[in-house]
Parts: structure tokens; sequence; C-alpha cells
């Protein structure tokens, strides 16, 4: 795609990855974008770069402004290599020599990454940058999410460029969210849920950070989808209020199932929390991928996992989603775990020793049924339905 100039003399010079489906076990249904910035001023400026396979790309665009080589300084927000694996071409474009803006841990992560004995000028918090006309302010955001990440802010216009913050993984030839509208928000919430969720407490102390200093941001521009310049204030409000974690009135019911007697009991769950007015969303490990389950974990008030055993343990999509979701540390949830087996019946004991160990609520020992659920095992399930719907005002 062709470069943007997205305000007078700022220029959007990525890379759409149309195809892109995984991103390291997060599903990329829409695609995705590596987005980088040209800053054309007394020293013209490049914020971050593109993921490797993209690196050429990116200097056909930049070079539709300005010959590469005239580039002075490059700021690399984030080190992680789908900012960074374009950064060998480019200095090597532009001229090994030019210095080179980081975070002090960001000079370290690069150093580990790439041999050549580039010229690091690690920055401090707070510290600021002139272009000639403009200004940039580095602001350090650490663990949000890697430990050398941090945020520019381009003082004149009012814009941040805010790394792996605010993001996406969209691909479209929309650039700004007044150009997409609402939708964007759902892909807006995955990003959050499955990249950001395990920081939320530092994204909540960044977010009212930004606020007591009282920056006026016209503009945000993320390292992956769209632009924020209609409202930019409507992701920052939705990052205060996802970190916090505030779970609805919203159960989710995970599980697998091999016979389909575990989907009985699954079902039967779900039905009864429909008819206790709960939000209640049955869940297939194989019909709906984990990433996009997270999503729905971030505000979700009560979960609940249900597992045939299989040698003597849980399926391996519920161990695989299960490790999954405990990395990303979601908060204020009631659980339960339930499942049929046919011999020996150890997956409702795992899967609620895990939930104990996520530091949930656990509401109910768990139901186990040997082999087809008989009416007294879906009278038990509907029974943990209204269970959880009475517990789930207590999380609210």
């Amino acid at each position: 795609m062709k470069p943007l100039e997205i305000a007078k003399g700022i220029y959007w010079v990525g890379s759409i990855d149309w195809n892109i489906r995984d991103f390291h076990g997060y599903s990329t249904h829409d695609g995705t974008t590596y987005n980088a910035f040209l800053i054309m001023d007394e020293k013209i400026t490049l914020i971050d770069t593109v993921k490797k396979e993209f690196a050429d790309e990116l200097i056909r665009n930049i070079s539709q402004i300005v010959d590469p080589q005239k580039i002075d300084y490059v700021v690399s927000n984030h080190t992680e290599m789908d900012h960074s694996g374009g950064l060998a071409r480019v200095m090597h474009r532009i001229g090994e020599d030019k210095p080179l803006y980081c975070s002090k841990m960001g000079a370290k992560n690069l150093a580990k990454h790439f041999p050549q004995k580039w010229n690091y000028q690690p920055v401090e918090n707070g510290g600021e940058l002139s272009l000639g006309k403009r200004t940039l302010t580095f602001l350090e955001t650490r663990m949000v999410h890697w430990p050398d990440s941090m945020f520019s802010y381009l003082k004149e216009d009012k814009i941040l460029f805010s790394s792996d913050g605010f993001g996406q993984h969209y691909a479209g030839l929309e650039r700004f969210d007044d150009e997409i509208g609402d939708k964007i928000m759902i892909d807006a919430k995955k990003y959050f849920a499955n990249i950001l969720m395990l920081y939320s407490p530092l994204i909540l102390k960044l977010v009212n950070k930004v606020t007591e200093m009282g920056l006026e941001i016209d503009m945000i521009c993320p390292d992956h989808g769209i632009m924020w310049r209609k409202d930019p204030s409507k992701i920052i409000n939705a990052y205060a209020e996802w970190s916090e974690q505030k779970p609805k009135r919203k159960a989710l019911v995970i599980y697998d199932t091999m016979w389909h007697s575990t989907e009985m009991m699954a079902e039967a769950i779900v039905d009864s929390l429909g008819q206790e007015g709960v939000d209640a969303k049955p869940m297939h490990l194989r019909r709906c991928h984990r990433s996009d389950i997270i999503t729905e974990v971030l505000d979700a008030g009560a979960i609940l996992v249900g597992s045939p055993t299989l040698n003597n343990q849980i399926f391996p999509t519920i161990a695989d989603f299960l490790t999954y979701m405990k990395g990303l540390k979601p908060k204020n949830k009631v659980a339960a775990a339930f499942g049929s087996y046919g011999w020996s019946g150890e997956a409702v004991k795992v899967i609620k020793n895990e939930l104990e160990e996520m530091d949930f609520d656990i509401i109910d020992p768990g139901i186990r049924m040997q082999y087809v659920p008989d009416e007294k095992c879906i009278a038990a399930c509907y029974e943990l339905g209204k269970k959880v719907a009475e517990a789930l005002p207590k999380v609210l």
C-alpha cells in the first residue's frame, strides 16, 4: 500500500499483512498491519520499522517521499521482531551510523537481536528530542508489553506513537477509526485480552499517568491496525475499563467432548444459566479458537470448564486452553469444572486444581458423570447453572 500523509509532514509508511493467520498462538482472522511513520522536519525521523519480510516495501514507501539516506534519526519504540525485524535492512540503507533512539532496555535487547554495531542512543523516561520545528517526548511503558516498550509523543502535533498499545490485528484499506467505525472495537478488545490482559495493573497506572500529565492527544498511532483520530479518548477509556476487568453477568461454558457426553452436560448448564438471566455462551474448543475465547473471558463473570478424561488426564485441547488462560491471569471470576469419564475420571479434579491456581472463586466441587449423562446428572448441571447465577452478583 502507498504511503499516506496522516498530518502535515507526517506519513504512514508501513505495510499490510493480508495473509497472516497466526501470531504466536493468537488467531489473526483479519490479518494485521505493521505501522511505521516518517516525520519530515529539519531532522527527518522514522518511527519504528516493520516485520523483516516487509522491509523492502517499507523502503519503497519511504522512497516515494524522500531518499532514505536523508533520514537523520530512527526511533525504535519496541524491539519485538514484528517491529524491529526490518531494522537491519533500514539501517543498512540509510547508514549504519545514524542515531537509533530507544529505551535503555531497548538498546540491550536490540544488541542481542542484531550483531551490527549501531549508534544506539538510549533515552530517559520523559526525555526529549528536537527534530527542528517539532519535539518528541519519550514515555517509558515498561511491560506494556515488553520490558523495553516505550511511547513517543510528538508535542506540537499532539500525536502519540503508541507501539503495541491501543493496537489491533486488522488488515484493511481503512487507516483511521472514523473510516471503519465501531466494528474495530472487537479487534481492539481481542488484542487487549490476548496480548495485554496480563499487564492490566500496569496499563491502568499508565492510563492514569497520561491523564495526570495532561497530555493533549489528537491522534494515536499504534504499530498495528488503524489509527485513532476521531476520538482517541474512546480507546483510552476502553483500556481503562478493560484493565479493571469488571465482570459482567456473563458466563462461558468452555469444553471439549469425545462422544458428546460432556457436550450434553455443557448444553444443560448453558440452558440453566440462560433461564436465570445470565448471558451464557457455550464454547467448544475445537470450534472456537483459544484467542477468541479469551476475548470473551476478559469481561465474563463465570468460567465453567468441561472435559472428558483421556488417559487419566484432561483432554489435550483443555490442557492447551488452561495453560494459555493461566498465562494471561484473568481476574474476578467464579468457576467450576465438569466432565464425563469412562473408568477413571480424573479430569474434573485436574481442571478444578488449575482454576484454583488462577485464583478463581471455585463455587462447586465439580460434576462428574460416568459415560452418558442420566437424569440425575442433567439435574445437577441445571443446579450448577443456578448456583453460578446466584454467585455472579457477588462479583459485579
